[in-house]
C-alpha cells in the first residue's frame, strides 16, 4: 500500500447543478457528511466543518480552506491541518470533486490526496489513511442517498 490518495467513482441520478450544492453548501454537507458546517463555497475562504456536539470535548472541530470553486464542475477543499496555520501542500489534504455529466446523472470523481506530505510517521499514515477510506466509504453513499432524495422530493 502506498497510501498516497483515496479515489472513488460514483454515479448520481441528478444533474451536476444540483450535485455541486450539495457538495458546496454547507446546508446541504451537513445532511450527508459533517454534523456542522461553517464555510462559504468560495476560493480563499476558510471555516469548520464538526464531527459530534460542539458543547462536548469529543467533538471533533476540522479548518477547511476552499481551493477551488467551479460551478457546476469542480469543488476542492484542504482540510486536516493544525488550527491557525494557513492550509498548505505540506499540512493537509486536499479533498477534490469533480463532476462530469453523465447521461441525465453525474459522474462524481472523488480525491482525497496529500497523505504523504503530511510526514506522518508510517504508523500514523497508514492509521490515518485507514480512518479516512472508511469514513469516505461510509460517507459517499450517504451523499448519492440524500441527492437522490433531494431531487424526488415535489
Amino acid at each position: 500500500m502506498e497510501y498516497g490518495s483515496i479515489e472513488r467513482e460514483i454515479h448520481i441520478e441528478a444533474p451536476p447543478e444540483v450535485v455541486y450544492e450539495v457538495i458546496s453548501r454547507p446546508e446541504h454537507l451537513r445532511e450527508w457528511w459533517p454534523d456542522e458546517a461553517e464555510l462559504e463555497p468560495v476560493p480563499g475562504a476558510t471555516g469548520v466543518i464538526s464531527f459530534g456536539d460542539r458543547t462536548t470535548p469529543e467533538a471533533q472541530v476540522v479548518p477547511v480552506t476552499v481551493v477551488e470553486a467551479d460551478p457546476p464542475r469542480r469543488f476542492s477543499f484542504r482540510w486536516v491541518y493544525d488550527e491557525g496555520e494557513a492550509a498548505t501542500s505540506a499540512n493537509s489534504l486536499l479533498v477534490t470533486f469533480v463532476l462530469v455529466p453523465s447521461g441525465a446523472g453525474t459522474l462524481l470523481r472523488f480525491t482525497e490526496a496529500g497523505f504523504r506530505e503530511k510526514g506522518w510517521e508510517a504508523a500514523v499514515l497508514e492509521e490515518q489513511y485507514r480512518e479516512h477510506v472508511t469514513g469516505w466509504d461510509y460517507f459517499l453513499p450517504r451523499l448519492v442517498t440524500y441527492v437522490v432524495r433531494l431531487v424526488s422530493t415535489p
